[in-house]
Parts: structure tokens; C-alpha cells; sequence
């Protein structure tokens, strides 16, 4: 386990907005690690409540975001970040602190870019419709990027400082995960995974994500590939171009089957739609698995530069 020296490696990132029921809690349990109050980070979003009065008197750094939202919190707080390494965890106490060492630990010891604590859920911790929603996002985010992840969505993670700040920070609100874990997936970073505890919020009733995020997170995800993967997203669009023309082909073919009517424009146009977007969607999943070789390079590529770095410092010592 990581020493109180050794913690002096890590930056905690706390978003909050409206937490006055869990921010103490939540500060005083990362303190219990053997993390340094100058070593935390709380971002506030403009909260009405007392969450940033409580933030101040146990001794953190307390800092107001700019913008709105999850994503210009994490965002905000990484420009104060001076240590090698930096993690992110919600302040609504569904996160345990004592597994700030371990991520860290695994870090060092493998050499990890970026650590994602995985959540064990549980018993009446997370609402079946949201793990489920978190199945379904994790797998898409998958099979979009090419990776096999358990759960990019985790609010929970450390990252090498230096790597997390090439993020753009496009995404907005609760799609920062998603897009923090596709850049260090596109660039074929290392990316490790550590199974963590997931407990019910402190305040159920300040939950902040809903229902309606899920779909935009979707959205988000596909965004995401317009900038690492542009190639694919063109084609997929092109590939919605299928459904027009099976609609309007079914609809030409009862026509001619069923009343005789024949519409040879409108059937010349259902073919050329539906080869057109047969084409795209075909070359689109080529494009996806041209991709996925990219990352493995960029992998391959990552580890030669870790090995060289290796024997530099080998040499050195």
C-alpha cells in the first residue's frame, strides 16, 4: 500500500454542487488515507448550499469552476495540479477514499496511464435501469473505439497528470469519462482497471445524473468519433442512408406485387439508397477495424517508448 510520502504523488480532483451533506465525509475520508489537505481539490459549481463552507473549514483547496457542468469541473481543477499524478471522484460519498493508495499503486507498478475504478455494485447502490444503462454504454464505447473496458463511465479514476492534460475537454457535463478514456485509448496509452466498492449516495436525493443522460452520453460517444475516427463517422452517416431506401424499396415492391402500380423512378431511387448505404455501412466497419489496427500501433508504439525510457533511466542510475 502506498506510503503518506508516496501520496504526495497524487492530486485529488472533487467536483461538487450541492453536496453539503456528503462534502465532509467524503474530504475526511480522503484525508484518513494519508492525503494532505494542500493535495485535494474541490470544485464547486456554484452551489447555494453550504458545501463550499464545509470544504473550506476542513483546510482543502476550494476553487469555483468555470462553466457549467461535470467536464469544466474536472477541467478547472486539473489547471492547479502540480503532482505527477492526479484522481477524480465524485463528492456525493459513493466513492470509498481507501482505494485512492491502491489505484495509485497500480499506477507505479504497471506503469498505467490511466487507472479506472471499476464498480462492484452493492446491494440497492445504483438502480438496475443505471447499471444497465452503464452495460450498454460501456459496450457501444467498445465496439466504437476498440477496446475492452468494463466501465468507462466510472467516476472514479487516476491519471499521469502530463497525459490527462492533452484533453480538449469538448465533451460537456457527465461525457467527460467517455471522452478522458477515448483519448488515452486512441493514443494507445495504457489504460489499467481496479474493481472498487460503489456504496449508495450520502443525499439520494442530489443525484445528478438522470435518465435522459444516457442517451446524450450515446451521442457524445459518436462525437467522440468525428474527431479520432472521422472516416467512420462520415460512412455511418452514409449508412443511415439504408433505411430510406429498404422503407421506400418495401413500399414500391407492395405496390407492384399487391396493386399492380408500378414506380420505376421511386424504385430507382430505393436502389440507388439502399446500395449507397450498403456501401457506407460495409466500409464503414472496415474503416472501424483500420482503426482498432491504429490503436494496437499506437500501443506497440507506446510500450517501445516506455522500454527506451527504461533503459535511459537504467543507465542513468
Amino acid at each position: 500500500m502506498e506510503s503518506a510520502k508516496s501520496l504526495a504523488d497524487v492530486t485529488v480532483i472533487v467536483p461538487v454542487y450541492q453536496e453539503e451533506k456528503a462534502v465532509g465525509f467524503v474530504l475526511n475520508e480522503i484525508i484518513s488515507t494519508g492525503l494532505h489537505q494542500e493535495n485535494i481539490i474541490v470544485v464547486d459549481g456554484g452551489s447555494k448550499d453550504r458545501t463550499v463552507e464545509i470544504a473550506k473549514s476542513i483546510g482543502v483547496t476550494v476553487v469555483f469552476q468555470r462553466g457549467k457542468g461535470k467536464a469544466d469541473a474536472v477541467k478547472t481543477g486539473l489547471e492547479l495540479v502540480k503532482t505527477p499524478y492526479l484522481l477524480v471522484m465524485d463528492g456525493d460519498g459513493t466513492y470509498p477514499a481507501k482505494y485512492i493508495p491502491r489505484l495509485l499503486e497500480l499506477a507505479k507498478k504497471s506503469d498505467c496511464d490511466l487507472v479506472i475504478g471499476v464498480r462492484v455494485y452493492g446491494k440497492e447502490s445504483q438502480r438496475f435501469l443505471f447499471r444497465l444503462g452503464n452495460k450498454i454504454l460501456t459496450t457501444f464505447f467498445n465496439m466504437l473505439f476498440g477496446v475492452k473496458l468494463k466501465d468507462v463511465l466510472s467516476g472514479m479514476y487516476l491519471a499521469k497528470t502530463e497525459k490527462m492534460k492533452e484533453i480538449g475537454f469538448e465533451m460537456k457535463g457527465f461525457s467527460v469519462e467517455a471522452e478522458t478514456v477515448a483519448h488515452f485509448a486512441n493514443l494507445g496509452y495504457k489504460i489499467c482497471e481496479e474493481p472498487i466498492e460503489y456504496r449508495p449516495r450520502i443525499d439520494p436525493r442530489g443525484k445528478k445524473l438522470r435518465v435522459f443522460h444516457g442517451p446524450k452520453i450515446a451521442i457524445d460517444m459518436v462525437r467522440l468519433t468525428w474527431r479520432y475516427n472521422p472516416a467512420f463517422f462520415i460512412l455511418g452517416l452514409g449508412a443511415l442512408l439504408l433505411i430510406p431506401g429498404l422503407v421506400l424499396g418495401a413500399w414500391v415492391g407492395y405496390h407492384y406485387l399487391f396493386t399492380g402500380v408500378k414506380y420505376y423512378v421511386k424504385g430507382l431511387i430505393a436502389i440507388l439508397l439502399t446500395l449507397t448505404g450498403f456501401t457506407s455501412a460495409v466500409t464503414a466497419i472496415m474503416a472501424l477495424y483500420v482503426k482498432r489496427i491504429e490503436i494496437r500501433l499506437n500501443k506497440k508504439f507506446e510500450e517501445i517508448r516506455r522500454e527506451i525510457r527504461n533503459l535511459a533511466n537504467n543507465k542513468h542510475d
